[in-house]
């Protein structure tokens, strides 16, 4: 992820001019998840399409919005400095630690 966070980063200060301050990207990020939901509702929901032109396109927007999630995550990590790379090893292996008979023993799964 350094790689990202590098790309955003220059692309901030390229034709960003600045970061949004920390509040205002978590505001943005809450409103891109809510634009990922409403589509998830609808294409594996019970939530019907208002029109034909959002169904057929659906998939695209999932992959935008998901899109524009990443690079919010990426713009507050870097406001904040933290290593999503290292935040993502460090978070793996604790599920591994925690996790590692938990799912195989859920008979729910099975």
């Amino acid at each position: 992820m350094k790689i990202e966070q590098e790309a955003v980063d220059t692309w901030i200060k390229t034709y960003g001019i600045r970061y949004f301050n920390e509040m205002t990207n978590t505001v943005l990020l809450m409103e891109e998840v809510g634009e990922l939901s409403r589509y998830i509702a609808r294409i594996y929901g019970e939530q019907s399409f208002k029109n034909t032109e959002d169904q057929g396109n659906a998939k695209e927007h999932i992959k935008e919005e998901l899109g524009d999630i990443l690079f919010v995550l990426i713009c507050l990590s870097n406001q904040m400095e933290i290593d999503l790379e290292q935040v993502f090893k460090d978070n793996l292996e604790k599920k591994t630690k925690r996790d590692f008979k938990r799912h195989l023993e859920n008979i729910k799964l099975k």
